[in-house]
């Protein structure tokens, strides 16, 4: 869903915040006293056990803050992403006394990587999610979980087997379809591309040339600063730059594929489709699309109009990247969907 021409460079070449009787923090030191907390000593860094099929790995964790109401697990992107592309969150949630964890999933940088494409399924992956949710001692009194691009598929998925365990659920900039996301990268974003340089692009993807360094030389010039992050590439922030070296390729590809435009080949993710079992989805949920975005943002819309109860944010500067290009919207929406889940008003 995200990152990958940018995976051909690595292939190839603090004061406490005061009580807030509205839900900033009920903890009895402040928001970021960590005295009674067991993970004191690592400032939050937890490595969490998760059992698969194949025996036991670790997978990193980090809490900031604490408030028994309101806890966010951020599923990220790729597959084979990092938790960084998430970092700008301390800029906005420390100060609503919103607490939220960040989190590699198994095979990320920061976490085991082990190399075994059986590892590598959605099932095993919510299942490795509700892991993590035990160790954190997260519930459906607290619980929020927020997906994006491919986290946004982890989250839905997870929401479908568990939602009794959650009070609420953000999908982020990720379709319930990925056929759909086929057509609207096929016939919406590639025709927006110059017609030369697309051309361009269809020939070295016919040609299953991706190692080519004018494929990355043409998205990192043409899509990417229009649709993955509206920025010069030369300004975007240090920490998405080092999520994208961080990048677990054998992951990416085998679930996503090469191509930037859809899901191709044999990659798993290929079929994946759960518009269908959306009114399914019945805890409060909350979905981000943004105008620019690789996603197309009628069908994030249309989502929240098919769980149970829903609402749309639409980020009107925004991409795929929006809590980056678009953070006022962003974060305003975000914030406001969490404060309303837990007063009881949404």
């Amino acid at each position: 869903m995200i990152f990958h021409a940018l995976l051909f460079s690595i292939l190839f070449g603090c004061s406490n915040p005061p009580s807030d009787p509205h839900g900033k923090s009920d903890a009895p030191g402040g928001y970021l006293d960590f005295s009674s907390r067991d993970d004191q000593f690592t400032g939050g860094i937890r490595m969490i056990p998760v059992s698969t099929p194949l025996g036991e790995y670790r997978v990193w964790t980090k809490r900031v803050g604490t408030n028994p109401r309101m806890k966010v697990l951020l599923l990220h992107g790729g597959p084979g992403g990092t938790h960084e592309v998430f970092e700008c969150f301390d800029g906005y949630f420390p100060s609503e006394g919103i607490e939220y964890i960040y989190y590699d999933q198994l095979g990320s940088y920061y976490s085991d990587q082990p190399s075994d494409t059986s590892l590598w399924t959605t099932g095993r992956f919510v299942e490795e999610v509700e892991q993590v949710r035990l160790a954190l001692h997260l519930d459906s009194s607290n619980f929020f979980l927020l997906g994006q691009s491919w986290g946004g598929i982890l989250a839905m998925e997870y929401a479908l087997k568990y939602q009794e365990n959650l009070k609420g659920l953000v999908i982020s900039n990720m379709m319930s379809s990925c056929p759909d996301y086929n057509r609207y990268a096929q016939e919406v974003l590639g025709p927006q591309m110059d017609p030369a340089l697309y051309a361009e692009v269809l020939e070295i993807e016919a040609n299953n040339d991706f190692g080519n360094p004018r494929y990355m030389e043409l998205l990192m010039s043409s899509h990417y600063p229009a649709h993955l992050l509206r920025m010069p590439v030369e300004q975007w922030p240090e920490q998405v730059n080092r999520a994208f070296k961080h990048m677990n390729s054998e992951v990416y590809v085998y679930m996503q594929g090469y191509s930037e435009f859809g899901i191709t080949g044999d990659a798993t993710l290929k079929y994946w489709d759960r518009s269908g079992d959306l009114p399914m989805i019945t805890v409060p949920t909350l979905v981000i699309g943004s105008k620019y975005d690789t996603m197309d943002p009628d069908h994030m819309k249309w989502m929240s109009e098919q769980v149970g109860r829903g609402r749309f944010l639409f980020c009107p500067n925004g991409s795929h990247l929006s809590q980056f290009d678009d953070q006022k919207s962003y974060f305003d929406g975000l914030v406001r969907f969490i404060r309303d889940v837990d007063s009881g008003n949404f």
